[in-house]
């Protein structure tokens, strides 16, 4: 499967000091997924993803 699919979403407009995408994807990589966060600049939001298929979650191309 050629795509990837989005574990969690975060706005891009958290507070100050605060990087809650940074640290969800840090917990899924202690727990072995390869996550990764993008900016989704059509939504304004942060998504913490994995690339092909692997996980949870929905999956968008």
């Amino acid at each position: 499967m050629n795509g990837r699919t989005v574990l969690e979403r975060f706005p891009a407009g958290g507070p100050r000091g605060s990087w809650p995408a940074e640290e969800f994807a840090q917990a899924r990589r202690l727990e072995g997924l390869p996550a990764e966060v993008v900016m989704d600049l059509a939504t304004d939001m942060f998504l913490v993803i994995v690339r092909s298929g692997d996980g949870g979650g929905d999956v968008t191309a």
